[in-house]
């Protein structure tokens, strides 16, 4: 694939992802939303990849929209401004329906649709250097689709006070408030994500993406039907080879 803003690598089963445009601190257009959604689209359905991660070059991980783009969609009308909007949230969820564990590596500012970006992956590591802020409605904008990825991390009491505040936190209060799995020192990032994603590399690959499935799928039904769904998602897995295999090994382990 050639992408202009985007690099990316697969070593040993772990897909890593950069946004690349450090004289920009990363910001998004629409060509990079794009691409970002079709490489996630494609490691999703990648066998060769057991996890996913994404970060940002040049000790950032992304601003923002890039203003530029801020100045062409404060052109358009609201037909165009409601498909470009679905894009973005189309990316956003390539991220969060990834059948693969998704990580963001946060470094420096994480912005905005930055946020958005981490907020819709599966955990977040950040170190000393991390500044999370959504700062839309200081531009007249809101924080709309992001919103919602920020929901499900955090309480509504978090949410306000960051989405009508527009402040800035570190990697220390965002891990407080839930926003975070893990702060690190800087020294210890890369450490701290490889050892998650060798982690994830030695549970089963078919539970992972059920279990994924499951916090995709559960979140819009009501609790009867969630447990349903769970029942029957709890029959399927019996049967995968992985399960089959993994009971077996434990078996004969216990006898």
């Amino acid at each position: 694939m050639g992408l202009k803003n985007i690099l990316y690598k697969v070593e040993n089963g772990i897909a890593e992802i950069v946004l690349n445009r450090p004289e920009k601190m990363n910001s998004l257009d629409e060509e990079l939303i794009f691409d970002l959604g079709h490489v996630m689209n494609d490691f999703s359905l990648n066998d060769e990849v057991q996890a996913v991660i994404i970060t940002g070059s040049n000790d950032n991980f992304c601003s923002g929209l890039y203003l530029d783009y801020l100045q062409k969609i404060s052109e358009y009308d609201i037909l165009q401004n409601k498909e470009d909007s679905r894009k973005f949230k189309n990316m956003l969820m390539s991220i969060y329906n990834c059948s693969k564990p998704v990580i963001a590596k946060v470094k420096g500012y994480c912005l905005a649709g930055g946020c958005g970006i981490a907020s819709a992956c599966d955990i977040i590591v950040a170190d000393e250097s991390a500044k999370f802020g959504y700062t839309e409605v200081k531009i007249g904008f809101i924080p709309a689709i992001v919103m919602l990825f920020l929901l499900k991390r955090v309480s509504e009491t978090h949410a306000k006070d960051l989405l009508l505040t527009a402040r800035m936190i570190d990697s220390k209060e965002a891990y407080r408030i839930g926003l975070i799995n893990y702060a690190v020192q800087s020294n210890e990032i890369d450490a701290k994500v490889n050892e998650i994603c060798e982690g994830l590399k030695k549970n089963s690959l078919s539970s992972l993406k059920l279990t994924k499935e499951m916090f995709s799928a559960v979140s819009g039904m009501d609790f009867e039907k969630a447990l349903e769904y769970a029942c029957d998602l709890n029959a399927i897995t019996r049967m995968t080879p992985d399960c089959k295999a993994g009971v077996q090994k434990f078996l004969s382990k216990n006898k």
